[in-house]
């Protein structure tokens, strides 16, 4: 799984030469909002979780109109009562984004997550979960003059991450995310 997010990386990043002659790199920090819907998820509760970080590549094919690659770790899941089943996730967001205005963009786009561990009550339940999960956003953002951004974006997974044995229930993840970033150059 390290070698299939490695090569994706290398292959999104290095599109960016293709088709852009400027990159912004920069990196983003954010809350998630994240709980699970589907079948007989009525009695989940929603997570929120301080941690969604990680590297953004944004380049412009004209004045309105970005792609915007992404490499974030993010925690997600759901809670019973008390108890929180952790998701954490390396996620490969890959938005194109559209400047309404000066700064002020619609974006939206595909994700594909690799599920890096899941815990409850710090036993390891990964096995209960499937490691890929293909989800797509749709978001807005604002971006300064001087490279500070933000964001809102709900990421609404497509795919059953359900892989519990004796049950046919489907599971999909739902997180709403709020960022703060900074390009570098």
């Amino acid at each position: 799984m390290n070698k299939l997010l490695l090569v994706t990386a290398i292959t999104v990043f290095g599109l960016a030469n293709v088709h852009s002659q400027e990159i912004h790199l920069g990196a983003k920090v954010g809350i998630n909002f994240a709980s699970i819907y589907g079948d007989n998820t009525g009695n989940l509760d929603p997570i929120t979780s301080l941690v969604n970080f990680g590297v953004v590549a944004e380049m412009p094919f004209s004045e309105k109109l970005s792609f915007q690659p992404e490499i974030m770790y993010s925690i997600q899941g759901y809670s019973i009562g008390e108890d929180v089943v952790a998701l954490n996730y390396m996620n490969l967001p890959l938005m194109g984004k559209y400047y309404i205005t000066k700064g002020f963009s619609v974006e939206a786009g595909p994700q594909i997550g690799f599920l890096l561990s899941a815990k409850y009550e710090d036993v390891n339940v990964k096995d209960n979960f499937k490691t890929l999960d293909f989800g797509v956003n749709l978001g807005l953002g604002y971006k300064l003059d001087n490279g500070l951004n933000f964001g809102a974006r709900y990421d609404l997974g497509l795919s059953n991450i359900n892989d519990l044995n004796g049950t046919s229930d489907k599971f999909r993840n739902g997180v709403f995310q709020v960022s703060v970033g900074y390009f570098f150059f």
